[in-house]
Formats: structure tokens, sequence, C-alpha cells
């Protein structure tokens, strides 16, 4: 029997992308959730037909009910809503709790042994709500972040230098958002740093771009935000579980002291394995990245402490 993974928000375009991926890496069965009557449906059947172009043999499905994703290995959470014109961020903030909460609820009671992995937005806060409301231990409740940004950090390094994105290497911790820390430290061409090939000045340029890469999409298309590179980099996070590669990627994780951050969901590198977080790495910062990390964990704290986490 192959394994299962949900995907709340199923009808959206992250989600939905999310179970085109996973099917045609043949990864798990996929089920598609939304309380939709019938969008989930129409795109789990359209890619079931797919696969006998693509070549896999995987199922999707769409479904309403939760009782359809019973004894998922995986539940991926990218339910919500997009922040609307007049409404402010607590308005959003407390929407998406809201919602997400909710969904929570569900998955404890038909998939209590699954992995949760987070999408939904604000990421860091959403992850610490699922980590609270769940009662699972913090290394089966995982948020999309890291994966994410590191991959556009390394997109835009890729352009800059004219060279194979499979080059490259990098690093973004802290929270989804505009204080997270790229690393150019950390991130290496080839396993030269950037920073001996790149001026002073390019760099900024690319981690000023990075912390606003999701903000250019949305701008670049007018309506919606980005849905291709956040579900690759959650197919990259469950390849990295489902087949126990032991994978470094910065992800969000509840912290317990690590990097000097106590009860807070935030983006460090983590080892992903069958288990889900296997370990937590730590690595020597800089004051001024130390810092930076800080500023953007207090960022996440605003936000927790409003929902009262």
């Amino acid at each position: 029997m192959r394994p299962k993974v949900t995907v709340v928000g199923g009808a959206g375009n992250v989600g939905a992308t999310v179970g085109q991926y996973l099917v045609t890496k043949e990864l798990a069965d996929v089920v598609l959730i939304d309380i939709l009557e019938s969008v989930q449906h129409g795109k789990g059947l359209d890619l079931l037909q797919a696969g006998p172009i693509l070549g896999y043999d995987c199922r999707i499905s769409g479904a309403k009910d939760y009782k359809e994703t019973a004894g998922s290995n995986i539940v991926v959470v990218t339910a919500g809503i997009a922040r609307k014109p007049g409404m402010s961020r607590d308005d959003l903030l407390n929407t998406n709790a809201k919602i997400v909460g909710g969904v929570i609820d569900q998955i404890v009671v038909h998939s209590p042994n699954c992995i949760l992995i987070v999408v939904s937005n604000p990421l860091d806060a959403m992850t610490q709500l699922a980590f609270r409301r769940s009662g699972f231990p913090r290394e089966r409740v995982i948020g999309m972040a890291g994966a994410l940004d590191s991959a556009r950090f390394r997109a835009f390094i890729a352009q800059e230098l004219r060279v194979s994105v499979e080059n490259i290497h990098a690093f973004v911790l802290g929270g989804h958002g505009d204080t997270m820390v790229p690393l150019p430290r950390f991130s290496t061409v080839a396993g030269i740093p950037i920073t001996e090939l790149l001026a002073p000045d390019r760099i900024e340029a690319l981690v000023k771009r990075t912390a606003g890469g999701g903000g250019e999409i949305v701008a670049l298309l007018g309506t919606g935000s980005a849905y291709y590179a956040p579900a690759a980099s959650v197919m990259e996070m469950v390849e990295a579980i489902m087949k126990d590669k032991k994978k470094i990627l910065p992800c969000c994780v509840y912290l317990e002291g690590e990097y000097g951050i106590r009860g807070l969901c935030v983006g460090v590198p983590v080892k992903l394995g069958a288990s889900g977080v296997e370990q937590i790495i730590e690595i020597r910062l800089t004051p001024a990245e130390a810092s930076a990390l800080s500023r953007s964990a207090a960022a996440v704290k605003e936000l927790v402490e409003i929902l009262k986490l």
C-alpha cells in the first residue's frame, strides 16, 4: 500500500499544485480536501487522468469529508484566505487562525499519527497554532518557509552569476516575511561562498529581493500569489520525509532554546527524515546575524501574542 498525503485547501492553486507534484513524482496517493462542493473533485479527477500520459500510478482524488483523509502519513495545510483590501493584519491573522484551528481539530481525529506541514499564512504564527492545537510533538509540526525562501535566494544567485541552480546552496533563517534572514556566508556556488564571487552591494540587492520575493510575484500577477515554487518546496519536504533522506532544509519549527529562542516557531536548519524533524542544526552566527534573527523572532512573537499562543 502506498503512503497517503492529504492536502487541505486542495481546491486552491498551492494545494492542487502540491498534489500534482506529489503524484507526478509518485511519492504517495493524495487526497485534496476543501470546503467547496466540487472544485477539488474536478482537479483531482483531471490530475488522475494525466497519469496514463505522464506515467504515474499514484491515485489522487478530491474530498469534502475528512473521513476520506483518515490514516494520512502527512497532512499539508494550505487553507486560509489572502489579505483583502481594507483588511487589517490582525483581521487576517484571526480569520486564518479560526480556519487553521478547525482544520487541525479534524486532522487530529482522523490522522493522529501524521506529520503536519503548514503552508497557511502568516506562516510562523499558523505553525505555532498547529503545534499548540494538535498536541503533537514538535518533530511532527513543520512550517514550510525557509525551503521556499532559500529556493528564491538560490534562483536569484544563479541568475546573477549565470550558473546552474544545482551548484548553489543557500540558507535563509527566521520568520517568513520581511524580517527573514538570508545568510550569504553560508550560501555557496560549488562550495565557494558567494561573498567570494559577488560584490557586497550585489549581495545586498539579492538579499533584499529574496525578502520581498512573494510580494514581487503578487505585484506581477495582479491577483493571487505564488504557487509553483511554494508547492515545489512542500514537495521537497514531503520527499525528504517519505524517503527518509535525512535532508537538511531550513524549516519553521518550535524552538526550545536553540539559537537563544524559546517558545516560538521560527525558521532554522533542520534534518528531515521519516519521523519528521530529526535534528535542529545550530550554526554559529555572527553578532549581526544573531541580532537579525532575534529581530525576526520578535516579529513572530508579536503575532503569537495576539493569538495568545
